[in-house]
């Protein structure tokens, strides 16, 4: 079989903001809701091994189908905002999607499923319309049994089990009315037997576990506490009465099929400071033929804690055996968490996306540190880009950050996986763009008026060259890193990242000794950063305040929100641009990298211009707008003396000659700058330059004209990049992101005759589980391949046989596809 052309090698993505959507199965994948899919991740691996793409709104909920013999699932079901519950399948070792029950008329916030035989499951969903569905589903067909009604009020959750002794369903919801109701299936209809009362606000959370021919319940709710109910077999119905002066617990009754069931109140758990989103009974395992339940409850609350509940071996009392979490820091609370399938793992998802792991260590059972885990953007991602050598990948989004990937090579495994292993920058804006100067400084814009230049700190190299397995010296060494602060840290007060140099860290130390406030100011302390000596990618607390980059400069000079920017090689000058609705504030502005000054405005265009890019050798910059043309600028020979680039309008397109008859999206140039490329809304890529000179574009007196026919891809072309390597036919390689988050490369070889359209020739197409399920917003190219990587990525000629592609979505994930190019 021909190797695949597209292969995916990381995606970096969190979990929705909602409180059901991540399950651990006892396979060790954990499935979990990003934005419109469903992402299959493995621990051991530290990678999404699958994404699964059908649902057409936000996935809000997530769970495995568990087996009844502890083995392996091959059934998960999702809900989502698309009002839509999927059932996916295992076939051939990946999932598919094999039914959607469509009939909610809201969103669906809760889904559990129970299988009743080898083939047949019965599910439950909960939406916001107020119902609760029951389905059958079997042999890849799903049917409605039953609609329940709740009038007006909302059901958070829902759990199914099989009463002991019988196999007959019994479903637990819990909802806005503070009550959990149990509803059991009699001849084929589910009806209600009893209502739970007790908790004091809105129940969040309910999960069913068998033990010893006993069921237990365990539900969790805003009033902070969580209530553990035993459901038992009566086997006596006429009991006689008690003893006078014996306290009993209340037991509530109900009878199915002759059989006499009893609810009672086991323990109330309190420890929680705040709500209580998610509980997670311990998943059961098999010994010897017969299934355990181990007595451990994981919950996890929006105070930031995860706490972890048992029952004392002398007295059965329950009690808070472990608590896991952080005190302070800017992060909120937690939505859900999961325990691993042998209970030495405990996973929970925050307000923000992040996972937070924690795993046990062996030698002392009441240690538990955290451990390595995916991570990503919570909102949609707008822009990334490569460092000059390859190396990391910057990428900024609407979720107000911005992050930096790197791939991490351990020492014991030759599997290379990547990781974020800094947050430069945490906004109170939307970010909206960015450029690299040289390999440590960025600058960035967010829907304000003002660029912000940031530079890396000593300890973000440091620990950089840690994880990468780069010599620190070379790094060091480089005229990048000269005088560079140990860390940033936002003050109390403040809003933009101070610098940290390794003086204030030693008055730091001091200052905490003789613990006396003698001001203000020492109770509420200007540094928060703490130096991090990393040997492994860092988790979400660290993430958020020790790995900030300082804020070096400020750029004023543009009247509304930034929109896109772009530096040059050279790294002598970054252009920027801002959102414009007339030509006066559609002027591109020029900055000077060594002092930071404005160098000149370039106007041509009447609206936003909405990307731009630097001629390889920096001779040029393009530019394309809204307004439906491009521009061409030239830096003038201003000779050795001048200090300051300038650059005057070389040449532009009108609304006649333009070809494009909609905004124009995305614009790259090739490695050679003998061509550029356009591409637009109104579905067209095209390439330019000097049609049949060869000459590099502004070192030929004739005019700039399209040099390839015109390339309709069938629908709008957000984003479009050109491999910054030739094929081994000559010909070029180019990338293009549709609207629709599908990513197409195409072949293009100059022609004389444009009229055949021969010169194009589509090479390859992301497949459903690769596309991203909104918008592309942006596609780079890697620069080189990395030096460790290259024993990969090379052929016996050296030449190089894999290039990667990195891709921002919509839909808040940042993708690294190898392209093989042998196969092209």
């Amino acid at each position: 079989m021909a190797s695949p052309v597209m292969t995916t090698c990381h995606v970096a993505c969190c979990a929705n903001r909602t409180p059901h959507v991540l399950s651990w199965s006892r396979r060790g994948l954990i499935a979990f809701g990003t934005c419109n899919s469903v992402a299959l991740y493995d621990p051991q691996e530290v990678k999404v091994v699958e994404l699964l793409n059908k649902h057409r709104g936000r996935v809000n909920t997530v769970q495995w189908t568990h087996r009844e013999d502890c083995g392996p699932e091959t059934q998960l079901v999702s809900g989502g905002s698309d009002s839509n519950v999927i059932v996916w399948e295992e076939q051939h070792g990946q999932f598919a999607a094999s039914a959607v029950c469509s009939g909610h008329s809201g969103p669906v916030c809760a889904v559990d499923a129970v299988p009743l035989s080898s083939s047949d499951s019965l599910l439950v969903s909960a939406s916001s319309d107020s119902t609760v569905k029951l389905w059958m589903y079997s042999m890849g067909k799903a049917e409605c049994l039953q609609t329940l009604s709740f009038g007006s009020g909302f059901v958070m959750d829902v759990s199914l089990a099989l009463l002991p002794g019988s196999r007959v369903p019994i479903l637990a919801c819990g909802g806005d009315d503070s009550k959990v109701h149990l509803f059991v299936q009699i001849s084929g209809q589910f009806q209600k037997v009893l209502t739970l009362q007790g908790h004091e606000d809105w129940v969040r959370g309910v999960v069913w576990a068998a033990k010893d021919g006993e069921l237990l319940l365990a539900s969790c709710a805003q009033d902070c506490l969580i209530r553990v109910w035993r459901l038992v077999v009566k086997c006596d119905t006429h009991a006689e009465e008690p003893a006078e002066g014996i306290i009993r617990m209340k037991e509530d009754m109900f009878e199915v099929k002759g059989k006499m069931y009893a609810v009672s109140l086991e323990t109330v758990l309190a420890g929680h400071e705040n709500w209580v989103y998610g509980i997670h009974w311990q998943p059961s395992f098999c010994k010897g033929g017969t299934v355990e339940q181990p007595l451990s409850l994981l919950s996890a609350s929006m105070d930031k804690t995860m706490i972890l509940w048992g029952p004392e071996e002398a007295t059965g009392v329950w009690v808070e055996q472990v608590r896991v979490g952080e005190v302070g820091g800017n992060t909120l609370g937690f939505f859900g968490c999961q325990m691993g399938p042998d209970g030495s793992k405990i996973l929970a998802h925050a307000f923000h996306g992040a996972l937070h792991l924690w795993q046990r260590d062996p030698s002392q059972q009441r240690e538990w540190s955290p451990a390595v885990v995916l991570s990503g953007h919570f909102n949609a991602v707008q822009d990334l880009s490569w460092d000059p050598e390859g190396e990391f990948l910057l990428s900024v989004g609407s979720d107000q950050t911005t992050r930096v990937f790197t791939p991490w090579r351990r020492k014991d495994c030759s599997q290379v996986t990547w990781h974020e292993i800094s947050r430069p920058q945490i906004h109170g804006y939307d970010m909206q763009c960015l450029a690299m100067v040289g390999r440590f400084q960025f600058v960035s814009g967010a829907d304000e008026k003002v660029l912000r230049v940031f530079k890396a700190p000593r300890n973000f190299v440091e620990n950089f060259a840690n994880i990468m397995g780069t010599s620190l010296e070379k790094l060091l060494a480089s005229h990048d890193t000269v005088g560079l602060p140990e860390g940033a840290s936002t003050p109390a007060l403040g809003l933009s990242n101070k610098a940290v140099f390794q003086g204030d860290l030693t008055i730091q130390s001091t200052q905490e000794e003789g613990k006396d406030f003698n001001s203000v100011s020492d109770q509420y302390k200007e540094s928060y950063f703490h130096p991090l000596s990393l040997t492994e990618p860092p988790p979400e607390d660290h993430l958020l305040q020790n790995t900030l980059w300082p804020e070096v400069q400020k750029l004023y000079g543009h009247g509304f929100e930034m929109f896109c920017l772009a530096s040059d090689a050279a790294r002598t000058v970054v252009a920027s641009a801002c959102k414009a609705s007339k030509a006066e504030h559609a002027a591109i502005l020029l900055w000077s990298t060594s002092t930071w000054k404005q160098l000149q405005a370039l106007p041509c265009h009447s609206l936003t211009v909405t990307q731009m890019a630097f001629s390889p050798d920096s001779r040029l910059l393009l530019a394309v707008s809204r307004d439906r043309t491009w521009s061409l600028w030239r830096r003038e020979d201003c000779g050795p003396d001048a200090s300051e680039p300038r650059f005057s309008l070389y040449a532009h397109t009108s609304k006649d000659s333009s070809v494009h008859t909609r905004i124009i999206w995305s614009c790259d140039w090739s490695l050679d700058n003998k061509y550029f490329v356009t591409s637009s809304r109104d579905k067209k890529v095209i390439m330019w330059g000097h049609r049949g000179s060869g000459d590099p574009v502004g070192m030929n007196d004739s005019a700039v004209l399209p040099c390839s026919s015109v390339l309709d891809v069938g629908d709008s072309a957000t984003a479009v990049a050109v491999c910054p390597f030739l094929l081994s036919d000559q010909s070029y390689l180019i990338a293009v992101g549709l609207e629709s988050g599908q990513i197409v490369l195409y072949k293009w070889k100059p022609v004389d005759d444009l009229s055949s359209g021969s010169d194009w020739s589509r090479c390859a197409e992301s497949d459903v589980s690769q596309s991203h399920t909104l918008v592309v917003k942006r596609l780079r190219w890697r620069p080189r391949v990395c030096q460790q990587d290259e024993s990969e990525g090379l052929n016996k000629n050296h030449q190089s046989t894999s290039v990667q592609l990195a891709s921002a979505g919509a839909d808040h994930t940042v993708k690294i596809f190898n392209i093989n190019t042998l196969t092209l």
